[in-house]
């Protein structure tokens, strides 16, 4: 009897969906075992790309502090269909998963397609993923669903080469090498190479043994922790927390708000971010053991 794989992700790039579908093949491939579908989560209004420099900020908000918005319902079949194994991709805006993920999550559709059923998150981010991954797990287990999995897929780029690229990317629709700087995003070899989480996946799956799929994803280098971008990111979600809370509720303040905000955002980047570096190297040996436990937890999949 075949079972059920379902594919959840929402992609505007295409990178996502790339990944999603890398990881998935080794599912594909065996058809007389398993019935993989792909849902494609979509706005009813969706977001541009290229995004426009002004709309890309004033999302910030929202994103931040998890606000959904209207989503085209998923088919009847998928939401009538159990399945077996879910793989969920997502991505990360402003230290959050994405407002399309989000508002998937808080359609009323989630929980029902997500109960009682094994999950392996994928995300694909320029690098800070940890803290929205804590965010996702929250929901996860709200709806009873099993979290088996994790697979974190970065721009391996330094934090400052990939600001630059992924900005001329997201604003700029410009993907490909130019100049002094690399191309954007998760590399195409690491894209491609994705197949190979999807095999150590169908072969857990295959022999029941989801309790220690994650270790193995991990031995294999799905989830690299930049202890630095895990101190940036934490950080990052205080000030955030002040600068949505601020912008929303200062709704005739918006425009300039956002235009501050965006001042200040480059300021933290570029000032702000090396300070922390610095003091971050000069504090490695006292908080050695303490870092390598916070590394451990976030390569996991468990929940505080």
């Amino acid at each position: 009897m075949q079972k059920n794989i379902l594919v959840i992700y929402y992609t505007q790039t295409g990178q996502l969906e790339d990944i999603v579908r890398n990881v998935a093949q080794p599912f594909e491939a065996k058809k007389d075992e398993y019935n993989v579908t792909y849902y494609n989560i979509r706005m009813k209004e969706d977001f541009p790309f290229p995004w426009p420099n002004d709309v890309f900020f004033n999302t910030f908000p929202e994103s931040y502090l998890q606000i959904p918005s209207e989503i085209v319902p998923p088919s009847e079949d998928i939401l009538n269909k159990k399945y077996d194994l879910i793989i969920f991709g997502y991505q990360v805006w402003y230290l959050t998963p994405s407002i399309p993920i989000i508002s998937f999550l808080k359609s009323g559709y989630a929980e029902k397609i997500l109960k009682d059923t094994p999950v392996v998150t994928i995300s694909g981010t320029r690098n800070m993923w940890m803290l929205s991954q804590e965010k996702l797990k929250v929901y996860l287990r709200d709806y009873k669903a099993k979290l088996v999995g994790n697979i974190a897929l970065v721009d391996r780029h330094d934090n400052y080469t990939s600001v630059l690229t992924v900005i001329r990317w997201m604003i700029g629709g410009h993907k490909e090498k130019s100049g002094i700087l690399p191309a954007a995003g998760v590399s195409d070899e690491e894209i491609n190479g994705s197949v190979k989480y999807g095999r150590i996946i169908e072969t857990h799956f295959r022999n029941n043994d989801m309790d220690t799929l994650q270790t193995d994803l991990v031995k294999n280098g799905a989830v690299e922790i930049r202890a630095f971008l895990v101190r940036v990111e934490k950080v990052g979600n205080k000030i955030f927390t002040v600068w949505s809370n601020l912008i929303i509720n200062k709704k005739e303040k918006r425009p300039l708000l956002i235009k501050f905000f965006k001042v200040y955002l480059m300021t933290a980047i570029w000032v702000i971010s090396p300070i922390v570096l610095v003091l971050h190297l000069l504090t490695t040996p006292i908080f050695w053991f303490k870092r390598k436990k916070q590394r451990e937890y976030l390569q996991g999949i468990n929940l505080k």
